[in-house]
């Protein structure tokens, strides 16, 4: 038997299972995927289960998770590995990629379109039938481990013709489209993830869906999942509904005081009944100006 503590990819796997409530057929399609070796694109708005959803699926097929940040400074380098200089020698140290690829495991770069793009060139090889990372700077061509999977991420919201996946990349994957849950689902996140009861869960999925009307009306992206789990908490944490609303989405997704205070009408719409009466009322701009300086 392997002795998965020698390896040093070992750190990367999550010993505790991620809570995830599934949407539709995502959890069979990554399974299939992974099977078959076929890379993955995960594309959604902010907030929405993306990183949980690998999190949860890197679990339960008992597979490591080495995730990336993609950021516009990320280089080649900060994928593949360097050489370093220690105790007098140099030594090579493998990055992130290359980990997975060597041992086995899911790289997972997150927000991909954020990263430059002759970085990501250099996950090509990886997901076509050759599976092969060459490593220039060693001369090194590591053929990916069985287990290898290579999965990207980003929000479509925000891509740009300047920030946005080259055909030739989009084309070796295949993709699963993550949307905001149904109001039911999404309730049941909110209360497994904030412990609010149901009753409050479903007017905070409801509050979600209505907030996310206002998108191309002063808000940018809709409220996320996650910013309604933080509402869940802060009301558990002993904020009342509506106070919780204000700093955890309206101060959050504008500046903009009448955006704010539409927010905040909905917020009582659902919640008036369960708060104070200071609390039920949208604060003056200058107010809410001042708190979040």
């Amino acid at each position: 038997m392997t002795d998965t503590h020698a390896h040093p990819i070992d750190e990367f796997r999550i010993r505790e299972r991620p809570n995830y409530v599934s949407q539709d057929d995502e959890e069979t399609v990554f399974r299939v995927a992974q099977e078959s070796h076929i890379p993955l694109i995960l594309k959604g708005p902010t907030g929405c289960g993306k990183t949980r959803f690998v999190e949860h699926m890197a679990h339960d097929l008992s597979l490591p998770l080495v995730t990336v940040s993609c950021h516009e400074d990320l280089t080649a380098a900060d994928l593949v590995g360097r050489f370093l200089f220690r105790e007098n020698e140099t030594i090579w140290q493998d990055g992130p990629l290359t980990l997975a690829v060597r041992h086995g495991g899911i790289c997972y770069l997150d927000e991909i379109v954020e990263a430059r793009k002759d970085t990501t060139v250099t996950i090509h090889s990886l997901t076509d039938d050759r599976r092969i990372l060459y490593v220039d700077k060693t001369g090194e061509v590591i053929p990916a481990d069985e287990d290898f999977m290579m999965v990207l991420s980003y929000n479509p919201g925000y891509q740009s013709i300047v920030k946005d996946l080259k055909q030739s990349t989009k084309q070796r994957f295949a993709s699963i489209n993550f949307v905001h849950p149904p109001e039911d689902v999404e309730a049941r996140i909110i209360a497994s993830e904030s412990g609010v009861d149901d009753d409050a869960s479903r007017r905070l999925a409801e509050m979600g869906s209505k907030i996310r009307q206002l998108k191309g009306f002063g808000l940018d992206e809709g409220v996320s999942s996650r910013l309604l789990v933080y509402v869940g908490r802060l009301v558990t944490g002993g904020l009342s509904p509506v106070q919780a609303t204000r700093h955890a989405i309206s101060q959050t997704l504008t500046d903009e005081p009448e955006v704010l205070a539409s927010i905040q009408d909905i917020a009582a719409l659902y919640f008036g009944d369960l708060a104070e009466d200071n609390d039920a009322t949208p604060e003056p701009a200058d107010e809410s100006a001042r708190r979040t300086i």
